[in-house]
């Protein structure tokens, strides 16, 4: 018997909103439920957890969108709890506050941080060690990391690690025009490459800005 062709996407391939609400809803079948877990999703799916949160926002957004049931996990990875504080962070430009838990941004209520980490305090302090260390997925940064003629050595998304010291660095305003969720909540902010990744433009702390989505997508109509 002939084996048929498989398509199999090539990495870094944008990946569109109806593409992973399609997938969430076929694995939803697969399983049988009215729900999805991110660990389930993560043995199912098509996708990477990660990136259906940061389309949709949070996980539980994406559920809804699928006409889903929100799922309830227990045993949830402190680096899934981590990218949900970073997610409020950036959300609101400024350190989370327990109250913010209930706020429609967050994937998690306090339950899961109280169980990991005993108290809220003791979550952000751990979050922001682990945001400060070491990433070792982090190729060494100097100029040549940015030279726009070379191969690619970086995937298109930032590491959590990443992200925060992006965001820390530019004080969580836009570097464009200064907007900052902090003074305006209705301001969204977004981590750009300098020089696009689809150029060579590289994953890495000098190549990455923080921009609030109207500088963001009007660099995008250039």
């Amino acid at each position: 018997m002939i084996k048929e062709f498989e398509f199999i996407r090539p990495l870094n391939t944008l990946v569109s909103e109806e593409e992973i609400i399609s997938d969430l809803k076929s694995v939803a079948k697969q399983l049988g439920k009215e729900t999805v877990t991110q660990s389930a999703y993560g043995k199912l799916g098509k996708y990477d957890c990660t990136t259906v949160s940061r389309k949709f926002g949070t996980w539980n957004k994406a559920l809804k969108i699928a006409n889903l049931s929100f799922s309830n996990e227990v045993n949830i990875s402190d680096e899934r709890l981590y990218e949900n504080i970073l997610n409020i962070w950036q959300h609101f430009g400024r350190q989370p506050r327990r109250r913010d838990l209930t706020s429609e941004i967050s994937e998690f209520s306090q339950g899961p941080y109280n169980r990991s980490f005993k108290t809220w305090t003791n979550a952000l302090q751990s979050f922001v060690d682990y945001a400060n260390g070491e990433d070792l997925k982090m190729p060494n940064t100097n100029e040549n990391n940015i030279d726009n003629k070379r191969s690619k050595t970086t995937g298109r998304d930032p590491s959590l690690r990443l992200r925060y010291r992006v965001l820390q660095r530019d004080y969580f305003t836009c570097k464009q025009c200064g907007a900052s969720p902090s003074k305006n909540p209705n301001v969204v902010l977004h981590i750009d490459h300098i020089i696009p990744w689809s150029k060579n433009g590289e994953t890495v702390l000098e190549n990455l800005q923080t921009l609030c989505s109207n500088c963001n997508l009007g660099k995008s109509n250039l």
